[in-house]
């Protein structure tokens, strides 16, 4: 039997668990028509809740409508991939440089070298060339009732001067009412320093959708319905603990999911239709590994040390962790804590449980870091040696 979860990063699941209103926004704003404001969205959360799969689904949307969809990720480069994507790329004259040419003059003793100078075309900026390229492509479009979707993956990773561009070249086609929509997403923190940097205030105007957990209840629903629907059957109670184990986090779902059903095709007395709690159990446990694999490590390894040290400092309780146990852990004052769980806060990996309390917001953060807390010890004390 295929498996019907597939946890890979961006990778779009066969259910869409949780986002459904997000997708109702979205499509409401293309039938709005120009000026709705949903048409210029970014989307932001922690890893693994699935900003890329949410790009894909607006992508769907917009496609149901014959629009044009333009997917890209914001590594260097982007604009001018942007702009090749809207128009065959010409080959454009980078630069010519004419020889010079010497020459008698008459009455004089000497010769007089003139330099017939250099051409350079391509020194165009690319927020004209942005929006000329897009400009002709909704020539064409608009008389169709089409319009074009641009949507922009892992913003954290751009320049600021192609989002500049970017930016410049969206606010001027909005003005002249064009039909587009404009969709870009990542990392919270990084997102925010890229919509208030001062140059492009104009994105802070965009509409904000920050995914968060999916309700259990949805979630119990999605592997209800993805089981059934390809031949397999369970109980009640394997549904529970399967929702259960995901605490809600997208990401997690696919996981969750992927390994109970190799379980479940993988028993030795073979595939019997049913999917029972021993497979739960079994897929559960090396969901928690791969999550670990696949989300903490590269999570971690983006912070900074004494971030990575406050989260360590929170492990140690089993529950909601006293900000001022964590400083004292630390052995720092409270102010100095509070710019780590501030930072960590706005990466969605702990939240506020109440005054003066956080805990850890991804699941199994705190199991991931008990178990390799050595490591990032011992990493620590490399990088203070450097």
């Amino acid at each position: 039997m295929t498996n019907p979860f597939k946890p890979t990063a961006g990778m779009t699941p066969p259910v869409l668990v949780g986002r459904q209103h997000d997708l109702d926004d979205f499509s409401y704003a293309l039938d709005d028509g120009v000026g709705a404001p949903g048409r210029l969205m970014y989307i932001t959360g922690a890893r693994g809740v699935g900003k890329t799969v949410m790009l894909n689904a607006l992508g769907n949307v917009a496609r149901q409508r014959d629009w044009l969809v333009i997917d890209e990720t914001a590594e260097n480069g982007f604009m001018q991939r942007l702009i090749d994507a809207l128009r065959k790329p010409k080959h454009l004259i980078n630069a010519v440089k004419l020889p010079s040419a010497s020459m008698g003059v008459p009455g004089t003793p000497f010769d007089a070298t003139v330099a017939l100078g250099s051409v350079e075309l391509a020194g165009q900026e690319h927020a004209l060339d942005f929006r000329q390229a897009m400009g002709d492509r909704l020539d064409k479009l608009e008389k169709k009732q089409r319009g074009i979707l641009i949507t922009l993956d892992e913003v954290q990773a751009s320049s600021l001067d192609e989002m500049r561009s970017l930016a410049t070249a969206v606010q001027h086609l909005i003005r002249e009412q064009r039909n587009i929509a404009f969709v870009f997403a990542g990392l919270p923190s990084m997102v925010e320093d890229v919509v208030n940097d001062k140059v492009l205030t104009f994105l802070r105007r965009a509409e904000r959708r920050h995914l968060g957990d999916v309700p259990l209840e949805e979630v119990r629903n999605a592997f209800k319905e993805t089981i059934t629907a390809n031949g397999l059957t369970t109980d009640e109670a394997t549904l529970d603990m399967l929702a259960a184990a995901t605490n809600g986090y997208p990401f997690m779902i696919q996981l969750v999911g992927y390994w109970t059903w190799r379980a479940a095709d993988g028993r030795e007395d073979g595939p019997s239709g049913v999917l029972t709690s021993g497979d739960a159990e079994n897929g559960i446990a090396r969901a928690k590994l791969k999550l670990g694999d696949m989300v903490h490590g590269p999570a971690l390894d983006s912070l900074s040390p004494v971030a990575r040290d406050y989260l360590l400092a929170m492990a140690q309780d089993d529950g909601p962790s006293s900000t001022r146990d964590v400083a004292r852990r630390l052995e720092r004052d409270a102010g100095y804590a509070n710019v780590y769980r501030t930072q960590l806060i706005k990466e969605d990996i702990i939240y506020a449980t109440g005054y003066g309390y956080v805990d850890f917001k991804l699941p199994y953060l705190r199991d991931y870091l008990r178990e390799h807390g050595a490591y990032h010890q011992m990493r620590r004390t490399l990088e203070a040696g450097d």
